[in-house]
């Protein structure tokens, strides 16, 4: 990726994506700093839900399970270093009223600790800051799956993070050293 691509042909191509139980998303920190509401309408455009700091049941019978989304924890630069997220990990969590499994969406891998045993039961998030190696993520025997395009998996306590290199750009449309990607997860029970 070398350009930067409109909302309304990024849009077009998620469009595409199906899933028996719908095709959802966050936000992440470039997506606040640079055209949310931009961001926002094409999703909606495009029939594709956005989880901020909130929690649905989805699936049937015995295949329930809750989809939670948590806001940007960087949603706003404050300088020096410094970010005020608008993610509520625990509001989006009391939102969980039954004991089906949960899936967590977030952008920033850094909430994985803070996320309760037996709640969480995975995580998608995208690395920015935090190396998945570095000691508050990793987790003993943790291993890299596919090191080319930064897909670990961390357990702990009951709970699994898998972090995706994602698809967009940061400050520049250019991506060094992690090609864009998207990842199919299966999940059963």
């Amino acid at each position: 990726m070398t350009e930067h691509v409109p909302n309304a042909v990024w849009a077009g191509e998620f469009s595409r994506l199906k899933a028996p139980l719908g095709v959802w998303a966050i936000l992440g920190n470039h997506d606040w700093w640079f055209d949310l509401e931009g961001v926002r309408r094409a999703l909606a455009k495009v029939g594709i839900p956005v989880l901020e700091n909130r929690a649905v049941m989805i699936g049937e019978g015995s295949r329930r399970f809750w989809l939670a989304g948590l806001a940007d924890q960087l949603a706003y630069p404050l300088g020096n270093g410094r970010f005020r997220g608008e993610d509520d990990l625990a509001g989006t969590l009391a939102q969980v009223t039954t004991e089906h499994p949960v899936i967590l969406l977030a952008h920033e891998p850094d909430i994985f600790p803070n996320a309760r045993a037996g709640i969480a039961d995975a995580v998608r998030s995208y690395p920015w800051r935090s190396d998945p190696h570095s000691p508050d993520l990793a987790e003993p025997g943790a291993v890299p799956l596919r090191s080319t395009v930064c897909l670990w998996p961390h357990r702990g306590a009951g709970r699994h993070m898998i972090i995706s290199g994602g698809l967009g750009t940061s400050f520049v449309p250019v991506r060094i050293g992690v090609p864009p990607e998207i990842v199919h997860i299966e999940i059963g029970a």
